[in-house]
């Protein structure tokens, strides 16, 4: 089965805030710090470990959160990436720090290879439908690359929940129809109904299940294979650090094999441009 984590940091622990390390070392310890450092030391570390997890590709983000968790730029992401094709690097455009955002975008889609882009209105402070953002939705439909948008709670200190109602990505889904938008976490907390409703509501919009215990899904979600189409698999690693234990924990859920197939790795494979199988 081909799985895809659709959600997963490569931000290293020289280029994330100290708070953050405090917390790793809180809720992981100290060998979960060492872990993450083992394994983003090099290409080859992320590679190996994806082969442990048995994880066939990962999207890796980029983030420009300075007020937040920290900075790891798109053109370091895009860098680390180019070791292979399993690594599919995401930017991060923060409209706070980038003065021309649609020429960042297209010189990481252009130049850097990257595929897609991910939002943190949560992080950066901004709500995601402002219109001072349309034009690189207009870009990223033109360019035909999704555009992850984080929505819904977060624990870390700085984040406001107020950015990350899933509501706002419905003005972006009708504005712009053949944008692909993922909403992120899909609305953990408040919003699971909204993010679900959303999804089913709009072709072009999707959820991933990140950062939410897979065993709880048809608690949050008890109509979960209606939207079979448009679930997507996430770790959030590495807040999580057993990829394995939560794929282990989808393929248990009582739902179709087929529906399972779609989580885990075919409609992100679709999204990305991935042949089934390849690798």
């Amino acid at each position: 089965m081909l799985v895809i984590d659709f959600h997963l940091h490569v931000t290293t622990t020289d280029e994330y805030n100290e708070w953050f390390l405090d917390w790793m070392r809180r809720v992981h310890g100290e060998r979960g710090l060492a872990h993450l450092q083992t394994v983003l030391a090099s290409p080859e570390g992320l590679l190996q470990f994806m082969d442990e997890q048995g994880i066939d590709y990962v999207v890796a983000l980029a983030e420009t959160n300075t007020m937040v968790t920290g900075v790891s730029t798109n053109d370091r992401v895009a860098e680390f990436c180019r070791a292979s094709e399993r690594l599919i690097p995401f930017a991060n455009i923060n409209p706070y720090v980038t003065f021309n955002q649609v020429a960042e975008l297209e010189k990481c889609v252009k130049e850097l290879g990257i595929k897609g882009i991910k939002l943190y209105p949560t992080y950066q402070h901004f709500y995601p439908n402002d219109s001072k953002l349309f034009p690189i939705y207009e870009r990223a439909q033109e360019l035909n690359i999704p555009v992850m948008i984080h929505t819904g709670s977060s624990v870390f200190p700085g984040s406001l929940m107020k950015y990350g109602d899933p509501l706002f990505l419905d003005e972006i889904a009708v504005f712009f129809p053949q944008l692909k938008v993922i909403q992120s976490h899909a609305g953990r907390g408040f919003w699971y109904d909204r993010a679900f409703f959303l999804a089913g509501l709009h072709e072009n919009v999707y959820m991933d299940i990140t950062g939410l215990p897979p065993q709880s899904l048809l608690k949050y979600f008890p109509d979960l294979e209606r939207n079979a189409d448009k679930v997507i698999f996430g770790s959030d690693w590495p807040g999580i650090i057993d990829i394995k234990k939560n794929i282990a924990a989808i393929l248990e859920l009582p739902i179709s094999k087929p529906t399972k197939e779609k989580i885990l790795g075919r409609t992100a494979a679709a999204l990305l441009g991935i042949e089934k199988g390849e690798k």
